[in-house]
């Protein structure tokens, strides 16, 4: 399987009427409308003229009741926006497509959320993205699946990038939105993956827009405090294209884009940084930080011209101190600021709408519009400034939940010199979390209610020229070679071709193709790798890499070289069901070395599976080898671990678990299947299975003890309508099975699919032990 182009895609709902004509991968003009959530400019501002001053909630030109927390883009006279369908257990993240003037809605694509601990209605969440060549959209879900859409609603591809690539989930729901970068579509997230990037960071991925193959991946941080959902602000730097974003190591960072090499990167705050940066008369970047329990401020540095000695040695640390040109007191937590010629304009974190002197960092003027902003930002068109607000003082549904049952604000500001006008102020059914959009002649806004769109009918004749497209710089000579894909799933024997390309030395594209039958093809192990090992597999004469027939996991890289070109990509091989380990053929060579045990002998992990690098070694117990959940560094107490490809379904997964401890402190353990979590809960005395902490978790009593083994059982079971029922049952290793299920929960709208994994939560330093995990098809 290509890791890159899962088979499974929420369900499709055409609601217009009439046929869609299937749409090909290029279109013969450019896509024009507002594309990304930052705007055409990338700092919430437009060139367009001739909006409202003013809006009135009785004069609406059309609402849906879609809620949500994201931004609508436009493209083609069309509207597409993340919203929620459904309640509790069944709620549903979806993609919408809209009429973008008659609100009717022509499509959408629901996915379920897994494996997560996300509450919602607490943060924005991520909003689509449209490539300007093909008009194709892209989006992320909550739950990390990155998915590829023609405008009329096909699916193209999608990534799990939680299955795939490791990527954490948080109670806030943070999410970062897709950017389009010529041919890439580049995300991020918090991820903990395999080999060098098993660790958890803070880290970008950059996939080809057309086939969903992973182009680059890339760790400009430092350990990450936070997630975050900074958008990257694409510029050119000394020849080389580039972005700019904040981090959840709290560092601005530079990345090569298309490349993914770090360049440099600026600590600026202990806690993760969520607000976009501006870039100024393209020498300086205007970062803001801050959270609602730490101080931050608003903090001006010229753009360093800093590049690392090579490319494996990392991004260059360049400190505040030496690039810093101002600051000022102003915070926010997610709020991003918006840039206005020489001018700053920001609501804060208590929701003062300010204007700041970009060149000094004077605040200019500050206006009071609420008591709290929590993400939305301002949006600057035709002097005139459009801000949501999270709450209006005073205001909330009888009988609502504050999360989604609160007023938002909306006004509608004139910006002046010494302070700001307010043109019109209405309250909004539902909290503004998501940031409105202005295009031709119309005001998109969505709530945790409904979305609202305000204006004219028709077409605006104050909408901006189209820009120009940006010349790029030509190419230098060749100096290395990109792989795509640069990481590969596959199963024994299935065979992948790749693409390999010329770069100069900057990143830019030299030859597209190169002859396949001309690489030199060879097993490469990075200098730094902890585990040394090969991926089973040769390239046959074609110049098509073919994985080794036989069912045994293995995971490495490859080295390609043209003449003194060189370039790599890495994958796993992991054979179908049955999967079986027992861990009895690993060889315990390390010895620990952490302050809370003695030196003890151990194994590390195998290697292909995602996310269990360091927080699980391979250790002996009671003359067996099993897997042992490590204890000494609390930022891994928390453990999910896949261990197959995640098309996988109809299987049973069994294994032994155990927890030390005592009758008041015992640590969680548990299997996965095909998206759903079975855990044994060791305080709450119970068997569980959930698949997002909030909304879809049920338990039943079973009262289990520390310091004793016990067998985990778990089936799902689907029915043609895309019902299901979760099955499982526990008993102590010692005794026979039970007959009967220790539970049978039902999910309208179950998972179809997934990988097998483990799970672990110790948060009271009390160990978990799992054995002899049985993966079987039913």
């Amino acid at each position: 399987m290509n890791i890159a182009r899962s088979s499974v895609v929420g369900a499709l709902i055409l609601l217009a009427l009439g046929q869609f004509a299937a749409v090909s991968a290029t279109h013969a003009s450019p896509v024009r409308g507002w594309l990304s959530w930052r705007g055409p400019n990338q700092n919430g501002t437009s060139n367009e003229r001739n909006l409202p001053d003013r809006i009135d909630l009785n004069q609406t030109l059309w609402t849906a009741d879609l809620p949500g927390q994201s931004t609508p883009i436009i493209a083609g006279g069309k509207l597409y926006i993340l919203g929620y369908v459904a309640e509790g257990p069944e709620l549903q993240e979806v993609i919408a497509c809209f009429d973008a003037q008659t609100g009717n809605q022509l499509w959408r694509h629901g996915f379920s959320d897994f494996l997560s601990d996300t509450i919602y209605h607490r943060y924005a969440t991520s909003s689509p993205a449209v490539d300007p060549d093909t008009g194709n959209v892209y989006m992320q879900g909550t739950q990390g699946i990155l998915a590829a859409f023609t405008p009329e609603g096909n699916p193209l591809w999608n990534v799990s990038m939680m299955e795939v690539y490791g990527r954490l989930t948080f109670p806030n729901g943070r999410t970062a939105s897709p950017l389009i970068e010529t041919d890439l579509v580049i995300t991020r997230g918090i991820t903990a993956n395999w080999g060098a990037h098993g660790p958890g960071g803070d880290r970008f991925y950059a996939f080809d827009k057309k086939t969903g193959e992973l182009v680059w991946a890339s760790a400009p941080g430092d350990r990450p405090t936070d997630n975050s959902f900074s958008l990257p602000v694409l510029a050119w730097l000394d020849g080389r294209r580039v972005f700019y974003a904040s981090t959840g190591d709290g560092s601005i960072v530079c990345v090569n884009a298309r490349t993914g090499d770090p360049l440099w990167r600026i600590p600026l705050f202990k806690a993760g940084i969520n607000s976009s940066v501006l870039v100024h008369n393209n020498d300086k970047i205007i970062a803001i930080y801050g959270t609602p329990y730490e101080p931050g401020q608003m903090v001006a540095m010229k753009i360093p011209h800093a590049t690392p000695t090579h490319a494996g040695a990392g991004p260059v640390v360049v400190p505040r101190s030496e690039v810093e040109l101002w600051s000022n007191e102003l915070r926010t937590s997610t709020s991003s600021p918006i840039l206005v010629g020489d001018t700053v304009y920001l609501t804060s974190e208590v929701g003062n709408l300010a204007a700041i002197d970009a060149n000094n960092g004077k605040i200019l003027w500050k206006l009071k519009l609420g008591i709290e902003q929590r993400n939305a930002c301002p949006v600057y068109a035709d002097d005139k400034l459009y801000v949501p607000i999270l709450n209006e003082p005073g205001q909330k549904e009888e009988g609502g939940e504050e999360a989604a049952g609160g007023r938002g604000a909306f006004y509608i500001v004139k910006p002046g010199v010494s302070g700001g006008e307010i043109l019109s102020h209405v309250v909004l059914e539902g909290r503004c979390f998501g940031v409105p959009t202005v295009y031709n002649g119309k005001i998109y806004v969505q709530t945790s209610r409904k979305l609202y769109c305000f204006g004219k009918q028709g077409n605006n004749s104050g909408l901006s020229q189209e820009m120009p497209q940006e010349k790029r710089p030509a190419a230098g000579p060749a100096a290395q070679l990109q792989i795509i894909p640069c990481e590969v799933l596959l199963r024994p024997g299935q065979t992948k071709s790749f693409r390999v390309r010329a770069l100069d030395a900057n990143g830019l594209l030299v030859e597209e193709n190169q002859d396949p039958k001309a690489i030199q093809w060879a097993h490469y192990v990075p200098p730094t790798a902890r585990v040394r090992a090969a991926l089973k597999g040769e390239f046959n004469e074609a110049g098509v890499f073919v994985a080794a027939p036989d069912p045994i996991p293995s995971a490495g890289a490859f080295e390609a070289t043209v003449g003194n070109l060189r370039g790599t990509f890495r994958g796993r091989i992991l054979p179908g069901l049955p999967i079986k380990q027992d861990f009895e053929s690993f060889q315990l060579s390390e010895t620990t070395t952490n302050n809370i045990e003695p030196p003890t002998p151990f194994a590390y992990p195998p290697l292909p599976w995602i996310g269990a690098r360091f927080k699980f070694d391979v250790r002996e117990k009671e003359g067996n080898k099993c897997l042992v959940k490590t204890i000494d560094n609390r930022f891994f107490q928390r453990a999910t671990v896949f261990m197959g490809d995640p098309d996988l379904r109809n299987y049973t997964i069994e294994a032994d678990v155990m927890s030390e401890g005592n009758k008041r402190k015992m640590s969680d353990v548990g299997v996965i299947n095909q998206r759903y979590k079975i855990v044994l809960k060791g305080n709450e005395k119970k068997l569980e299975i959930n698949s997002n902490d909030e909304l879809f978790r049920f338990g039943a009593p079973f009262n289990w003890s520390p310091n004793v083994w016990y067998h985990l059982k778990a089936r799902v079971d689907v029915a043609p309508d895309g019902s299901g029922v979760v099955r499982a049952k526990a008993w102590p290793r010692s005794e026979a099975e039970p007959a009967a299920w220790t539970m049978e929960t039902p999910h309208k709208n179950a998972h179809q699919n997934g990988c097998p994994g483990l799970f672990a939560f110790s948060p009271q330093d009390m160990r978990v032990f799992i054995d002899n995990i049985s993966v079987t098809a039913n």
